[in-house]
């Protein structure tokens, strides 16, 4: 079986989700501590896609977490807002980039727009 965390980034290269503004542009270093030591993700964003690659190197946000939590985030148990005020997850540089993490990862399971759940229009998911 490959790797959720691998898995998630792989999605992310092929298709960014639609809530991503096309507009966006930046990079983002993901560490991510764990058992065997640290593990860097580096996504660069632009014009609405998305490449992903292992080096770490330099990224306007660097966002820092456990294996484990970030795993939750990459299932939907976790949000990353609510994460970055629990010191869940921390960041360093642009703080745009860390309110940009809720529209990469999904939203939890059964997770419904204000505006849906009230019966009027609004974004799915």
């Amino acid at each position: 079986m490959s790797d959720p965390i691998e898995e998630f980034f792989a999605q992310l290269a092929r298709q960014a989700p639609e809530r991503l503004l096309r507009r966006t542009a930046g990079t983002i270093r993901f560490e991510l501590e764990g058992a065997d030591g640290l593990d860097v993700w580096h996504l660069t964003i632009n014009q609405g896609r998305i490449a992903v690659d292992r080096r770490a190197r330099h990224a306007d946000t660097v966002i820092r977490t456990r294996r484990d939590f970030f795993l939750r985030m990459c299932r939907g148990e976790a949000k990353p807002l609510t994460a970055w005020l629990r010191n869940d997850i921390t960041a360093e540089g642009h703080f745009r980039f860390v309110v940009l993490l809720e529209r990469l990862f999904p939203a939890p399971v059964g997770a419904r727009h204000p505006r849906v759940r009230a019966g009027g229009r609004g974004e799915p998911g």
